[in-house]
């Protein structure tokens, strides 16, 4: 039985049950990388120390603009894919996904070399100090020689979803999650090695899921296949431009991460940092069951759109909402509730530590009340190609209302108001995309969702 001969869910299934096709697994897969972020996070800090633990943190950054250069051509080529693939023009889907995986292997190769020449006095414009360079540039520098790994294992998996197999992306998720957990407990606890050996292990461990994502190359029903194709300038400015919010996000992350790691440092010192290396690694968590749901509602989105199917566009963003507010809530009673607990398990440390951060988890959790909501419009016009809005949004919630929030309410309220910039800015950009929708009359496909 050929490809063509074999029902495509996403032109049969209910909607709901093809929302769930795709957000279980995706939620799986996040969810277990997110686990395995917090494990690691948990390992360092108990067998190393709060030094090595913010060390890592600051180094961070690196890891996240790696990924923002796969999800940029990653997520941008694969809009391009499923727009194609709902158009039923397979041979020009396969040069999108040719045209994107190569744009990102060369591309994340060069980036990383050229970093590594300028190594030192980046790893200091991060937010290092003496105490903690040391262990930020060991981690970062591994990323920087091998990082092309990460991004290409990324970038397939995204493509591989956006062929009709989000279980293989999950499975992939899982292996490396669970790989890099084994690998790195046997480096810190039975080798007694440090954090250069830890982004080895990250490293080790995302080749293991590109291998498990490879299978799908040589199934019957993959249309993902290599062909020979010429750089196209065209095709390269439109898979940037889909995918430049995603990158966005991305680096929103880094802003985020290196902006809390300078503000708490002047404010707070060393105990800042440690605490908002906790929380950031909690918020990691979070964050990527958001990006599960952006992922699972980004390829069924695309396949309608271009396939012109309108009204199933709006019956999925209805859906995709009240998922997000839900899982939102959650989230935060998680937090409320939880906070002690969830920073006891990173690590024995002071006592200022432990209330700075448990305080830090109180306050910031009350933006995801609303972020998983923010994520899923941010997707839904990444998809349907409405770029210069997804990028307002990601602009708006990630770096500008959240510096303008960061570096003015602390100095009014006090140090524990830094964890209140992103849930400010969070709530702020919701209600600018509802005044937005409502005055512009613009309707997830034939009718309103809200």
């Amino acid at each position: 039985m050929g490809r063509e001969d074999m029902a495509n869910p996403l032109e049969t299934e209910k909607i709901s049950k093809l929302f769930m096709r795709y957000l279980i697994p995706s939620l799986v897969g996040m969810l277990l990388m997110a686990i395995n972020l917090a494990v690691d996070g948990i390992m360092v800090g108990n067998r190393l120390g709060p030094v090595a633990l913010a060390g890592v943190n600051i180094a961070g950054p690196v890891y996240t603009i790696f990924v923002g250069l796969s999800l940029w051509l990653g997520i941008g080529g694969a809009t391009l894919y499923s727009q194609a693939m709902g158009r039923k023009e397979e041979g020009r889907a396969r040069v999108i996904f040719t045209h994107s995986i190569l744009l990102i292997g060369l591309g994340t190769i060069v980036i990383g070399a050229l970093a590594l020449l300028f190594h030192e006095p980046l790893v200091y414009a991060l937010g290092a100090n003496e105490e903690t360079a040391p262990f930020a540039a060991a981690y970062m520098n591994v990323f920087l020689v091998f990082g092309f790994i990460f991004t290409l294992e990324n970038a397939s998996s995204i493509f591989v979803r956006n062929d009709g197999n989000p279980t293989l992306a999950m499975a992939a998720l899982v292996t490396t999650a669970f790989s890099n957990v084994g690998i790195n407990y046997i480096i810190l606890y039975v080798l007694d090695l440090g954090v250069r050996e830890i982004a080895f292990g990250t490293i080790i461990a995302a080749f293991l899921g590109l291998l498990v994502l490879s299978s799908h190359f040589f199934t019957k029903r993959s249309n993902l296949k290599f062909v020979r194709v010429r750089f196209d300038s065209l095709l390269s400015k439109q898979a940037l431009r889909f995918g430049f919010p995603s990158f966005l996000a991305e680096v929103g992350i880094s802003v985020f991460t290196v902006s809390h790691n300078i503000m708490f440092a002047r404010l707070a010192g060393t105990v800042g940092v440690a605490a908002f290396s906790v929380v950031n690694y909690v918020h990691a968590v979070m964050l990527l069951m958001f990006l599960g749901m952006g992922a699972a509602v980004q390829p069924i989105v695309s396949y309608f759109h271009g396939a012109a199917e309108h009204e199933k566009k709006r019956q999925l963003m209805k859906l995709a909402i009240r998922t997000g507010f839900v899982a939102g809530f959650i989230c935060f009673l998680v937090g409320q509730f939880a906070a002690v607990p969830i920073v006891n398990i990173f690590g024995d440390f002071p006592q200022e530590v432990k209330e700075l951060a448990v305080r830090g988890i109180r306050l910031f959790f009350i933006a995801y009340l609303v972020m998983g909501v923010n994520f899923v419009l941010m997707t839904y016009f990444q998809s349907i190609g409405e770029v210069a809005i997804a990028t307002w949004i990601t602009a708006g919630r990630q770096i500008i209302l959240m510096l303008l929030f960061l570096l003015t309410v602390p100095f009014l309220l006090g140090v524990h108001a830094i964890w209140l910039a992103i849930p400010f800015a969070e709530i702020t950009v919701l209600v600018l995309i509802y005044v937005y929708l409502k005055r512009s009359n613009i309707h997830f496909g034939e009718k309103r969702v809200f």
